[in-house]
């Protein structure tokens, strides 16, 4: 164990960060909500890859995935599911997807006429942070 650790600074840096930020495993709907506000507002500083507060970013992504797989478990189901799934609990159209392709394409997939391809499929790991193997399809399976 480091010898050098100040518990007492942490502690009075932790007491103001905390009252100002409410920063911590996340209680209920009411906090979650205010944890995702906080990381909305770092993405919009520019400062969530890289700055300044990119570590407390970091921190807030894993309080809000450790609830959401909690609270919001992505179901077990084909890709086209697990899209529409997605697609209901943020209240989307198939028109608020563009890093998918057009209204059309998404129409597509989600009546199994088409399949998601590596591009999407990164599209969409990246803006809903699941697993890619909720959206992969089995192999050998018909769509």
């Amino acid at each position: 164990m480091n010898s050098n650790i100040n518990l007492d600074a942490i502690r009075s840096t932790w007491s103001a960060l905390h009252a100002v930020s409410d920063i911590g495993p996340i209680r209920d709907a009411a906090h979650y909500e205010h944890t995702v506000a906080l990381a909305d507002q770092i993405i919009e500083t520019g400062q969530a890859q890289t700055g300044e507060l990119a570590d407390l970013f970091g921190v807030l992504c894993e309080l809000i995935a450790q609830y959401d797989e909690q609270h919001y478990p992505v179901p077990v189901a084909p890709p086209r599911e697990v899209l529409r799934f997605l697609m209901q609990q943020h209240g989307l159209t198939q028109a608020d997807l563009p890093e998918v392709g057009t209204q059309g394409v998404v129409s597509e997939i989600l009546s199994g006429r088409r399949m998601l391809n590596a591009r999407q499929i990164a599209a969409l790991v990246a803006r809903f942070g699941i697993s890619a193997e909720a959206l992969l399809e089995p192999v050998g399976a018909e769509h």
